[in-house]
């Protein structure tokens, strides 16, 4: 139903057809000693990660069986969440956790009445522990449900320090600041930037942080619910300041047509790979793991990026996405879910997956020096520093019909205007045509 923007390079060959056994090579976690509070009781959970990212998950279920003698069962659903676990629920197998990736998926769920609000102590360290704006997201009518474990940092820019030293460049903290760098790395040999149009999404995160940026935050939050139009002023001016990016082919790797043939982890290849053909790319935290993983940089050195720049008269963009665990009702150990949910609301929880490397918590509790290495620990910090600024992924917070299906909606959209943006209100009225079917439905 929806798709994974953090979970980019590892997928999973095949979901098991039962919760009760693990898909994409997780494991069963052996329960510590019966004098444990939660011995003998098992606990099954649902997410989009595999591969490393499940990996690195495991382990901080490994650390809650060796603290209460639960066992964990993990199985990895692959990108549409929604749609597997509704089949789940109707088959009499529900999962008792689910990690969900997008907030309108967490408001579906509770809509259709498939979810547990969470505890007093879950609450309690979430109003301690978080900005309010996470709990917001979490929230449907007044109600929380969701506790965000894992976030991205979407409004930061990667570059190769190679080519900005070469360009005779410094990081940009301007919008215009940042185009006018890229014409300076144009006429040094690379384009400025590689950009991943292939993969619609990449577009929508470049819109959300200019018009962030430039309308501000309550007319961002207006136009993720879809209570003004995007045929709004503020949208078409969005569009206007990224079409001065989209239709200059100098600035672009390849052209609009070479961006539109290059996926995200192509986009990411571009900059950091063998051999380089653009100085930077813009998208999340994520870039760093492909970056070091897939090509060997070391972050901080041959890979390093700078905060989104800031657009006109507006502040600096952060744009976030995360993953929210969620209690079903339907599920087996209500109980035992639900003490797992409060023990993922600790700082404990998440230094276990920050010492591994691709995490960041929006716990603002968590030690930064918790993480791997000083980029990490400056994008976190950014991150919780940003308080209530912060805004989640807009086209997530959307029907999937506008803001999540590839080839359909604002993804195609953008995709178009990406080819020709020559035309940002007619832009904006197709825009807002897709829109208004899809919050409808």
């Amino acid at each position: 139903m929806m798709r994974r923007r953090t979970t980019l390079l590892t997928s999973c060959i095949a979901l098991t057809l039962s919760l009760g056994a693990t898909a994409c090579g997780g494991g069963d976690v052996s329960a510590g000693g019966g004098d444990k509070p939660l011995s003998g009781q098992t606990i099954n959970v649902a997410g989009v990660w595999s591969g490393s990212e499940q990996k690195n998950f495991q382990k901080v279920l490994d650390a809650f069986t060796e603290k209460t003698g639960a066992k964990t069962q993990f199985t990895s659903t692959g990108d549409n969440v929604s749609t597997v676990v509704g089949s789940k629920i109707e088959g009499g197998n529900a999962p008792d956790v689910v990690m969900v990736p997008q907030v309108g998926v967490l408001q579906q769920f509770a809509k259709e009445g498939w979810l547990k609000p969470l505890s007093k102590t879950a609450q309690q360290s979430i109003g301690s522990n978080y900005a309010s704006v996470w709990k917001n997201y979490g929230s449907v009518d007044g109600t929380l449900y969701g506790l965000y474990f894992k976030a991205a940092h979407k409004s930061t820019v990667w570059y190769s320090p190679d080519a900005l030293d070469e360009a005779g460049v410094k990081t940009p903290t301007t919008y215009d600041a940042m185009l006018k760098a890229g014409q300076t790395v144009s006429e040094s040999g690379l384009a400025a930037f590689s950009v991943a149009g292939q993969d619609g999404w990449t577009l929508t995160d470049w819109f959300e942080n200019v018009y962030l940026s430039q309308a501000g935050p309550e007319k961002y939050d207006a136009l993720a619910a879809h209570k003004i139009k995007w045929t709004d002023p503020s949208v078409v001016e969005a569009l206007t300041t990224l079409g001065k990016l989209f239709k200059d082919k100098e600035l672009i790797a390849g052209g609009q047509k070479g961006a539109l043939n290059t996926d995200f982890p192509g986009s990411v290849e571009k900059v950091f790979g063998p051999e380089p053909t653009a100085g930077m790319v813009y998208e999340g935290d994520f870039v760093a793991g492909v970056a070091k993983d897939q090509f060997g940089k070391k972050i901080g050195e041959d890979a390093d990026f700078f905060p989104f720049p800031a657009v006109g008269t507006g502040k600096a963009p952060v744009v976030s996405g995360g993953d929210a665990a969620v209690v079903l009702k339907d599920g087996k150990s209500q109980k035992a879910a639900m003490e797992f949910l409060e023990y993922l609301a600790t700082p404990e929880a998440s230094a276990v997956w920050a010492e591994v490397g691709g995490f960041l918590s929006p716990n603002k509790k968590l030690d930064l020096a918790s993480y791997g290495d000083d980029i990490t620990r400056e994008t976190a910090k950014s991150l919780v520093d940003a308080g209530d600024s912060v805004r989640f992924d807009m086209s997530d917070q959307a029907p999937a019909a506008f803001g999540g299906t590839k080839g359909a909606g604002e993804w195609k959209l953008l995709q178009d205007f990406l080819r020709d943006p020559s035309d940002p209100k007619g832009t904006a009225a197709a825009l807002e045509q897709a829109a208004a079917k899809a919050y409808k439905g």
